[in-house]
C-alpha cells in the first residue's frame, strides 16, 4: 500500500489543529453538538492526539452524554498514560454518574501525575469525602424488606402554622385553585410554603400515586385538548411562563409532565409542590411520569436533595424519596400515543400489558424494562447500541416502528434531552423529543417546547418558547460540593 506522503501528514496535522481551535470556539459559545463534530473531524485526522479525544469528552459531559465521554476520555490515556487530563475527565463523568469509587481512582491518578496541582488535590479531598460518606451509609443502611414507609410516621395535622405565617394555606383537606396560586405567586416572590402544608401536599399526592398502575390509560373526548411537557428540572419560572402561554392545568386543560420535574434547576422543591398540589386540587388535570432524576442516586448528586435538606427538612428528602416510587412509568394517550421519559427497549415484542405488570415501587435498577423506560435515547441507525450515558441504550427507527406495530400504536413521545428548539422529530415522524426547560442551566441557549393534541385526529402541535428571566440562583445551588466544582 502506498504511504502517506510527510507533506500530506504535516498538512493534515495541521489541518486537524486549526479544526480543533474551531471545535473549541463553539465549545465557549456552548455549541456542544457542534464541537463533538468538529473534534471528531480532527481526530479523524489526526487519532493520536490524546487532546483531541479529552475537549471531545468535556464536550459529550456537558451533553449528559457520561458514557460517551468516559470512552474519549479512556481513549486519550490510551494515547497517552501520562496525560493528568485524561484522568481528570473521566473521573468527572464517573462522578457525574454517580460512580464515585471509578472516580476517585482517576483522581488519585491525575494527583500522582500532578503533585503540586491545587485543583486536583481539592477535587480528590471532595472525592474522598463523597466515597467515605457512601461507605457510611451502605453500612447503616436497613435492607428493603425492613424498610418502612416514612409516610405513615408523618401526621401534618400536629404541625403548627405560627400567627405570623402570611403564605398560602390549605383549609381542611381540600386543596383548591386559590390556595394554589397563592402558594405560586409566594414562590415568584421567593416565599417558601409552610411545612404543614407542604407534607399535606405530598402526603395525598402519594395515596393518589399509589392507586394508579404502571401504565395509565388517558382518554380525550373529541373536541378536547392535550397538553404534553417535557423535563421542567427545577426551573419554576419557565414552568409559571408555561401556564400563562397555555392556561393553568384543570378537567378541561389537562397536562401530562414526562418526568425529570427536579435536579440542576435551583427551584425543584417550588416546581414539585407546584406539580403535587394541582395533582391533589383535580388529579384528571394533571398526569406525571417519572424521569431518570425522580431517584434517590440523581438526587443526592444533582441538587434537589440538598435543596429538600434547605428549604424544608430532612424527613421530607426520604418522604420525597418514596413518593417518586409510585409514579406511573409511562402513558398511552386515546390508544395511540405512548409517552414515556426516556425510550424503548433492548428487546423486541414488549407489549403494553408488559409495562403495566412492572412492579415500579423501588429505586430504579441498572437494567431492565423500568430502567430502559427511565434512561434510553433515540439513535438515527438501524438497530441499537450502547447508550451514550452510559445506562439504558439507544435504539433506531425500525426499533420504534416495530414497537409502535405491535402494540397498535401511532406515535412515541418522550423527554429526556435537551433540543436545540426544544423538541425533535425522528424516526420518519414516529417518535418526537419534547424538552420543556428552555437556557437549560442558563447555559444551553435552547428554546423549550410542549405539544397539544387535539381530538379526534391528535395531530401533534407543537409550541416552542423562550427562557424568562428567574431570580439570581443559580442552577446546582444546592448540588454537592463535587459537583459544583465541575459547573
Amino acid at each position: 500500500m502506498p504511504t502517506m506522503s510527510a507533506a500530506t501528514a504535516n498538512s493534515n496535522l495541521s489541518l486537524a489543529e486549526q479544526i480543533k481551535q474551531q471545535a473549541n470556539e463553539a465549545f465557549k459559545a456552548n455549541k456542544f453538538s457542534q464541537a463533538i463534530d468538529l473534534y471528531t473531524k480532527a481526530i479523524e485526522l489526526n487519532g493520536g492526539n490524546a487532546v483531541y479525544w479529552a475537549n471531545r469528552a468535556f464536550a459529550h459531559a456537558k451533553l449528559e452524554e457520561y458514557g460517551s465521554a468516559i470512552q474519549d476520555a479512556s481513549k486519550a490515556i490510551e494515547i497517552d498514560p501520562k496525560y493528568s487530563k485524561g484522568y481528570y475527565r473521566r473521573g468527572a463523568a464517573y462522578l457525574s454518574m454517580g460512580k464515585f469509587k471509578e472516580a476517585l481512582k482517576d483522581f488519585q491518578q491525575v494527583k500522582r501525575i500532578s503533585p503540586n496541582d491545587p485543583d486536583a488535590s481539592k477535587k480528590l479531598k471532595e472525592c474522598e469525602k463523597a466515597v467515605m460518606k457512601l461507605k457510611f451509609e451502605e453500612a447503616i443502611s436497613v435492607p428493603t424488606s425492613e424498610q418502612h414507609s416514612v409516610a405513615e410516621s408523618i401526621d401534618f395535622r400536629t404541625i403548627d402554622v405560627e400567627p405570623q405565617y402570611a403564605g398560602a394555606r390549605i383549609e381542611g383537606d381540600v386543596v383548591t385553585l386559590d390556595f394554589v396560586k397563592k402558594m405560586m405567586d409566594d414562590f415568584k416572590n421567593q416565599k417558601l410554603l409552610h411545612k404543614r402544608y407542604a407534607f399535606q401536599i405530598v402526603l395525598q399526592t402519594r395515596e393518589i400515586l399509589m392507586a394508579l398502575p404502571s401504565l395509565v390509560d388517558i382518554n380525550v373526548p373529541d373536541g378536547k385538548h392535550f397538553t404534553v411537557c417535557g423535563d421542567v428540572h427545577g426551573q419554576l419560572f419557565d414552568l409559571l411562563n408555561i401556564f400563562e402561554l397555555n392556561g393553568l392545568p384543570s378537567e378541561e386543560n389537562p397536562y401530562l409532565f414526562n418526568g425529570d420535574f427536579v435536579d440542576r434547576g435551583s427551584f425543584s422543591v417550588e416546581v414539585i409542590l407546584t406539580l403535587f398540589a394541582f395533582k391533589c386540587m383535580s388529579p384528571s388535570a394533571i398526569h406525571l411520569s417519572r424521569g431518570n432524576h425522580e431517584s434517590k442516586s440523581m438526587n443526592k448528586i444533582y441538587g434537589f436533595e440538598g435543596e429538600v435538606r434547605s428549604k424544608l427538612s430532612d424527613k421530607f428528602v426520604e418522604l420525597f424519596a418514596e413518593v417518586f416510587c409510585y409514579l406511573p412509568l409511562a402513558h398511552v394517550i386515546n390508544e395511540k400515543i405512548f409517552v414515556v421519559h426516556g425510550g424503548l427497549f433492548s428487546t423486541d415484542g414488549v407489549k403494553l400489558s408488559d409495562i403495566r405488570a412492572i412492579d415500579r415501587f423501588c429505586e430504579p435498577p441498572e437494567e431492565g424494562l423500568m430502567c430502559e423506560i427511565l434512561w434510553s435515547d433515540p439513535q438515527p441507525n438501524p438497530g441499537r447500541g450502547p447508550s451514550k450515558r452510559g445506562v439504558g441504550l439507544s435504539f433506531g427507527g425500525d426499533v420504534t416502528k416495530r414497537f409502535l406495530k405491535d402494540n397498535n400504536l401511532d406515535l412515541v413521545v418522550r423527554s429526556h434531552e435537551v433540543k436545540d428548539e426544544g423538541y425533535e422529530i425522528d424516526h420518519d415522524g414516529k417518535l418526537i423529543t419534547v424538552f420543556s426547560a428552555p437556557n437549560y442551566c442558563d447555559q444551553m441557549g435552547n428554546k423549550g417546547a410542549f405539544i397539544r393534541f387535539e381530538a379526534p385526529t391528535m395531530e401533534p402541535k407543537i409550541v416552542t418558547f423562550s427562557a424568562v428571566p428567574h431570580p439570581d440562583v443559580k442552577p446546582m445551588a444546592y448540588a454537592s460540593n463535587f459537583m459544583r466544582m465541575f459547573n
